[in-house]
């Protein structure tokens, strides 16, 4: 396909609390090496590529974060880093990202998607971004699904309406509707009956289409971010954002949109795809000994199974008998938690929030 009208956006502003205590405010999962060589979000710029090069991808990310984000991204321009000043949730980051794309490309593509996803084979992920803005250059809202491997409890589902067909060997379809986080009984339900894909979060449309809809649907929101476009590319940029963004409300692009467009289709996608949104995520993305356990760092164990023990300090880890446990160390906390429950770690946080502890957080 011919990708000089399309641009990327990568949603680069969350906390990662379920990564405590490797993942902090000032550098969380997306800035930090769990899989791999790179950075989860230089990962997602690296797989973007040959489709969309690096002069056509955007970061939105916080004013905490831009520094940082400009230091591991150095092949983008630094312009193109945009700091919200205040997090406002995904349909003012969506608002902002399509009206800078509009001003800089009229009529131009989008690709929206979150820095911190394990996806692979790299191939297969661009084919489907490909087909995705095929049927987006029609005027659809493109999302891309996920055909469940399990019936998972942690992600959200897009249930599939008429199949349209298929768009360089890649199946499409119209969206019925989006589904919350299911119970296990309802998960279970979904996969024995096939019509339903994981909610990758990830999409495509032109960058007026989903403006036009957001017009339709939630007005308050686009003509208050106009005066951020109209600045882009001068001086006064930072300054018109920090004014416009704070007071806005806080509304994501599923209640702001998703749920009452009627042009929406899904992509379903072939590729592995994992928003590791957790330590035990992890144990699919890792090398395992012959007992199953993974070790990151100076670590020593002796008759462990199925634990995962990672340590980012200059002492030894020794381990005896560990079974079913995550353990990370860092230089000023350690987390041990049951495997099964490392979801429940963002309430460490918000307890350590709550009792004043920001040095750890």
């Amino acid at each position: 396909m011919s990708s000089n009208d399309v641009y990327a956006v990568i949603m680069a502003g969350g906390s990662g609390t379920r990564f405590w205590p490797m993942s902090r405010s000032a550098r969380p999962k997306q800035l930090v090496r769990i899989i791999g060589d790179d950075t989860m979000i230089q990962a997602t710029v690296a797989r973007l590529q040959p489709l969309i090069s690096p002069d056509r991808v955007l970061v939105i990310t916080t004013a905490a974060l831009a520094e940082e984000t400009r230091k591991q991204l150095p092949m983008l321009k630094p312009e193109h880093v945009i700091a919200e000043p205040v997090g406002r949730d995904t349909a003012a980051c969506v608002a902002l990202a399509a009206l800078v794309v509009e001003k800089m490309s009229p009529g131009a593509i989008m690709i929206l998607l979150p820095a911190d996803q394990v996806i692979r084979p790299a191939d297969q992920f661009q084919q489907a971004l490909a087909a995705g803005v095929e049927v987006a250059r029609q005027g659809n809202l493109v999302t891309y699904g996920i055909t469940p491997r399990f019936p998972a409890t942690g992600y959200g589902y897009i249930k599939l309406a008429q199949r349209l067909g298929d768009v360089q060997g890649v199946t499409v379809n119209k969206v019925l509707g989006f589904v919350e986080k299911p119970d296990e009984a309802t998960a279970k339900k979904y996969l024995s009956d096939g019509g339903y894909r994981w909610n990758s979060g990830i999409f495509t449309w032109k960058a007026e289409v989903v403006l036009d809809g957001l017009e339709t649907h939630c007005a308050w929101l686009t003509e208050a971010l106009r005066p951020v476009a109209e600045a882009w590319g001068t001086p006064s940029f930072a300054t018109v954002l920090n004014d416009v963004y704070q007071p806005l409300k806080k509304i994501s692009i599923d209640y702001a949109l998703m749920e009452k467009a009627t042009n929406i289709c899904v992509v379903t996608a072939d590729f592995h795809w994992d928003d590791v949104g957790s330590w035990d995520s992890l144990y699919d993305h890792l090398p395992k000994d012959a007992d199953g356990v993974i070790t990151q760092g100076d670590v020593l164990t002796q008759n462990c199974r199925d634990s995962l023990i990672v340590s980012q300090t200059k002492q030894i880890i020794t381990a005896i008998g560990v079974d079913n446990l995550s353990v990370v160390v860092t230089a000023d906390a350690i987390l041990i938690v049951p495997k099964g429950r490392s979801q429940q770690v963002k309430h460490v946080v918000d307890t350590l929030k709550a009792k004043g502890r920001g040095e750890l957080l």
